[in-house]
């Protein structure tokens, strides 16, 4: 996988990562599921999403393990990867963001965040929770620091926020049959030079099956799956962050940052997912 972003502060990310989303709720699965993200890293997957609230931490701590596993055996380092994780909107007061960050830092076992978000919007004003990002970016335990689930409306009065112009990137439901962002979210973030995080690219597996995406992918000996995810990826700007398992699905999403969609594919998704002409509420899960 080739195909990076470019970040607020001139780095370049990886365009496409691992989501965690449901990792980490069964004991059961413990095994298999560390297994699995440390098959996507031997893959090549160097950024990956988690969640406070995935799994109440277990997903954390399933990341934590394959990550320690693979710095252990010398796969990679730690500067190699790009982790993000997540706040509860409870937590997300000035002193709760800081608390809420060093929980999840012992469950990964790692002294940083490269990024960490406010999950979603609740009671605590953004201005304590800026602040108390702020403070962990300024001790070092988070790299930058952003939203999810954020519209337009937020994002402006984010920006009025002192030190609100740090947010680093949104993370949001952007899929071939959820397009409303790309009426005026997507341009706003553009604005202001803000990457989108795609969270549920592949309609969380709907897209494998649509009639219309198999057959565009067949024309371009691909899955349907994986058209999916080059529409969402065909942007410059946006990151995906596609949760799989299976071995046979890594490979699969991984190879999908490097397919191109040729105009006649991309006018036959408009066809059947037309693209926003109005405004409409930012689809959530």
């Amino acid at each position: 996988m080739t195909k990076t972003v470019a970040w607020p502060d001139g780095r370049r990310v990886p365009a496409l990562g691992l989501g965690t989303w449901r990792l980490g709720e069964t004991a059961r699965s413990r095994r298999q599921e560390v297994e699995a993200v440390r098959t996507a890293l031997a893959l090549g997957y160097r950024l990956i999403d988690t969640a406070e609230m995935y799994g109440e931490g277990g997903a954390e701590q399933v990341v934590g393990e394959a990550v320690r596993g693979a710095l252990a055996a010398g796969d990679l380092r730690r500067e190699d990867l790009f982790i993000v994780s997540k706040v509860y909107p409870h937590n997300a007061s000035r002193h709760g963001v800081v608390a809420a960050c060093e929980r999840s830092l012992r469950r990964l076992g790692l002294d940083y965040l490269d990024l960490y978000l406010l999950h979603w919007r609740g009671s605590h004003p953004l201005a304590a929770t800026v602040a108390g990002f702020e403070a962990l970016r300024n001790a070092g335990k988070v790299r930058d620091w952003g939203v999810s689930n954020f519209d337009v409306a937020d994002l402006y009065e984010l920006g009025a926020v002192a030190g609100g112009e740090r947010c680093a990137a949104n993370q949001v439901y952007y899929s071939v049959t959820r397009r409303g962002v790309e009426f005026d979210l997507l341009p706003a973030l553009r604005k202001r030079r803000i990457p989108l995080m795609a969270y549920c690219p592949i309609d969380q597996g709907a897209a494998a099956a649509d009639s219309t995406l198999a057959a565009i992918g067949r024309r371009l000996g691909a899955s349907a799956a994986q058209v999916a995810l080059a529409f969402v990826l065909r942007h410059p700007d946006v990151i995906a962050i596609p949760k799989a398992l299976r071995l046979e699905h890594l490979r699969e999403n991984l190879a999908a940052a490097d397919l191109t969609l040729d105009a006649e594919a991309l006018a036959e998704i408009d066809r059947a997912f037309p693209p926003p002409r109005r405004k409409r509420p930012l689809a959530i899960v």
